[in-house]
Formats: C-alpha cells, structure tokens, sequence
C-alpha cells in the first residue's frame, strides 16, 4: 500500500480539509508526537474555520528525529482524537496539512535562518522537553548550530533582527513552571554571553511577545498493535507511519498581553485556546483537580484490587469519593469561575474513562510522596483553613497515601519498597530513596507510631503535620479501618 503523501490522499478519497500551500508562519521547535497532536491540530482547524492560511516548519530539536519521514510523507499525517464525552464514546479522524516541512538543524542550519528572515513568519512555538529550557555554556554564537535550545533561538532571533523585521509571537510548551519567563532569561544570558549589541537585546525584549503557556492534553503517541495499524491502513487506503494519538480533550492556556488573542487565530478558529493575563489559575486548577484526583485515590483503590483507572470510574464508591473529593473539598479552595471548574472536574471523569486508555494506577503511584504534597496537601491545608475542620476525603487520602506505602512490607530493594496487596500480588513501591527507607524503618511499628512519625516527618510535607487539629486522631482512625475493613470499605465511609 503508498505511503502518504498529497497524492496518495486524494486517491485515496478522503473528503476532510486540506490545505496543500499557504505562507509558513509558523515555525515549531519539536516534530514529536504532543506538538503534532496538539498545537498542529490546533492550527489545522484555525486553517479550516479562521482562516489563517498558515503552514508549519517543524524543526528536529535533537540530531535523531523524524525530518526523512515527515518530509517524504510532504507533512502529512493522521491524527485520531479519542476518548470519552459525557460517557459517549469518541474516535474522531483528521488529515493534518497544516505543516509545509521539516528542517533538521544538525544538516541544513542555513535553512533555519533563512525562515527566521522570512517576512511571513508570525509565531515561534516550541517543545523541547523539560530539559530544554536551559542555559549552558557549551552554546556559542558560531555553532552549526547552537547547542541548545535557547540558544538556537537566540540566534533565530537575531537573524530576524539583523533583517530588519518585526518580532515575533514566542508559545513555550515545556512542562516547566513560568515557561516562557524562563525562555526569555536564558537568550537574555546568551545576548550577555556572546556580548550582542544592546540594540538587539532591546528589539528581542520589547519587539517580540515570550508567553508562559499551560498545555492539557494526554497523548499516547503511536498506535502500536500490528493489526490495528492494517485495519486502518486499509480503511484508509495509505499507510501512514507518523500517525498520532491524543485524548478528545484538551486546552491550550496562553499567559499574554491584551490583545495578544485578536493577533493568534485560534479565538476566532473555536478551540479550547484561550489568552490570560496570568497563567497560574489554571495550572493551579490542573494540579488540583486533575493530578489531585490522581494521586487522591488511586493509591486506596490499588489497594481495593483495582489496576486501571477507567474501571475506577465504573465502581460507584471509587468514583463517588472521587467526585465528592474534587466538587466539596477541592473546588472551594480554587480562585477561578466555579461554573469554569465545575466543567473541568466534569472533564476529568470522561478523561478517566477513556475506553482507548489503559492508565495503569501504579504508573500513577511513582514518587506519590512528593505528589500528594504538591497535588493534594494545598487544597487540605486551604479546606481547613476556611472551614475549621477536616475534610474527609482528603484526610483518608492521606491515610490509604500511608496504608500504600506500609502494607505488608515484604523488603526493600534496589528496584523499590516491595509491598504485599491484600490478599493479593506484592508491588513495588518507587519514590525518593529516603521515604522508602523511612517506611521501611518504621515496618514493624503500630498505626499510632507510624502515623505520628509519617505527620511529624518535615522532609516530607516541610512542616509538622500534627499541629492540624484532630489530624493525626482521624488519619489513625482512617488507617485502621483500611487494614482492617479494606480500602473500598473506608472510601464508603466518608460519603
């Protein structure tokens, strides 16, 4: 069967939107599976319904990438977009032709320059892993090319400058907090570094827009059973090995300045893009509710026999502590409209339910120390402070948090804490090496004694966990019932 490319798809009969020429406007550090299943659909469909007419330059952050493929396939691939809305079922199918090309900047860097000098470029969006954003002092000005990312760029910029064009609209994807802050102060040092004049230095800071952005989508990536690639190629009539999987949902939060959203077509276009003046609401509401959710009950219902987290959501008491978790102790400590976070807790349960996903909870379970800290021990702390007593949920979070890392343990290994499961399977418990060794110490130690010195321990949660008010009586009691009626049993209790 042909592989795909602009004629092979016309054959093939496909009826959906294709652009095949537009100007390149856009220029996208990163050609790997989230960008191609997020900000390029994105694109897409501004294409389509805003009218954009723009085409996407990728260019392969790292010496081995997907330039060859992407180029003898003239951009082209499938995108399938699945999941769970409102308990119906999705799988719906879309031909990207939003990308023109693919640069490989370790063979043709010339080529990378000459679209910075472009005059049609308008955006610079980039994802080149949380290890991308940094400054190093290998990076030189002459190098084909820089070493890293920030550094490219830099160059990129000052190409343009040297042009005599305007700046450009800079999206930062990393998972890195105040992304596109951090963007900006590394080419600042790198304009320090390689002594830049200042003039220039002042056209990247006033003449160009760095936005910090929040992105939520999950993204599988391939598909990887043999025959269900066939069954599609078949269906489709053309193989196509750059196709891509993403969940249904997604939202792409932009921190700009105003105006910004009159200039990005994505408004106009109706996808779940928005531009905010501060972009810390929503990723607070992402850590929150999202990833809250997460590490707020996956580790009791591990323990309850379950290993997915879609059969989660399809067990009444499982999915109703969850909800009642995020809608009554949750929600309220949040800043943001509550319609808005009603929705997006709403949200949360078709993602969960993903008929296409199998989200494994111990996958989940990694470094749950550190996560329950950050996820869920904000929203606890909040709760109590505005109500003046414990939430329920989050209490017996904690404790099944503890029951987790402390039931029957069997040894502790180089690969982890090897747990025991109820009447089950031994596990293997992954964190930092200090908490497992601090459970592992205290193994033999009654509820009372470990749960003085998991709430006492500051390395863990950076304070005294005992000055709650009737937190260590209630985290006791919680554990207790859970080794001794079963993790499903205690969630019960507190609906």
């Amino acid at each position: 069967m042909d592989q795909l490319n602009y004629s092979v798809l016309e054959a093939s009969g496909y009826k959906g939107y294709v652009l095949k020429s537009a100007p390149e406007k856009v220029m996208q550090f990163g050609e790997g599976n989230f960008l191609r299943a997020f900000v390029d659909d994105f694109i897409d469909i501004a294409n389509e319904k805003a009218g954009f007419n723009g085409k996407v330059v990728l260019v392969q952050p790292i010496a081995m990438g997907l330039t060859e493929l992407i180029n003898k396939q003239e951009g082209l691939y499938t995108l399938y977009l699945r999941g769970s809305e409102k308990g119906k079922k999705i799988d719906d199918k879309r031909v990207i032709s939003c990308v023109s090309r693919c640069l490989n900047p370790y063979e043709s860097w010339d080529s990378v320059l000459e679209l910075a000098r472009s005059k049609d470029l308008e955006i610079i969006v980039s994802n080149t892993t949380e290890a991308g954003i940094v400054h190093d002092n290998e990076s030189t000005f002459d190098q084909v090319p820089p070493t890293s990312f920030p550094a490219k760029l830099t160059r990129v910029l000052y190409e343009r400058y040297k042009a005599g064009l305007d700046g450009v609209v800079i999206l930062s994807c990393e998972l890195i907090d105040n992304n596109g802050k951090e963007l900006l102060r590394c080419v600042n040092q790198y304009i320090e570094d390689w002594k830049l004049e200042a003039a220039f230095k002042d056209w990247v800071n006033e003449k160009n827009t760095f936005c910090s952005t929040l992105v939520d989508r999950i993204v599988p990536g391939r598909i990887r059973d043999p025959k269900e690639v066939a069954a599609l190629a078949e269906a489709n009539g053309y193989d196509d090995p750059l196709t891509d999987v993403g969940e249904v949902f997604g939202v792409w939060v932009i921190e700009g300045p105003e105006g910004l959203e009159d200039r990005l077509p994505f408004k106009k276009a109706g996808v779940p893009v928005m531009v905010v003046p501060d972009v810390t609401p929503y990723k607070k509401r992402k850590v929150r509710i999202l990833n809250g959710a997460h590490t707020g009950f996956v580790l009791g219902a591990y323990l309850a026999g379950f290993d997915i987290v879609r059969d989660c959501m399809h067990d009444d008491t499982i999915r109703n502590f969850m909800n009642k978790m995020l809608y009554e102790e949750v929600i309220p400590t949040l800043p943001l409209d509550k319609n808005d976070l009603n929705a997006f807790a709403e949200a949360v349960q078709d993602r969960f339910n993903n008929p296409f996903v199998n989200h494994e909870l111990m996958s989940i379970s990694l470094n749950s120390t550190s996560k329950w800290k950050a996820r869920n021990m904000p929203s606890f702390l909040e709760y109590v402070e505005a109500n003046g007593q414990l939430p329920p949920c989050l209490t017996m979070s904690l404790a099944a948090y503890i029951a987790f890392y402390s039931n029957d343990i069997v040894a502790l290994e180089d690969r982890g804490l090897v747990c025991r499961r109820p009447k089950g399977n031994e596990y293997v418990v992954s964190d930092d090496r200090w908490a497992l060794e601090f459970y592992y110490a205290h193994r033999a130690d009654s509820i009372e004694d470990l749960v003085h010195a998991v709430l006492t321990n500051t390395q863990m949660w950076d304070q005294d966990l005992t000055g709650v008010k009737g937190l260590e009586e209630a985290v006791v009691s919680d554990l207790h019932m859970i080794r001794e009626k079963g993790a499903k049993a205690a969630y019960a209790s507190v609906l």
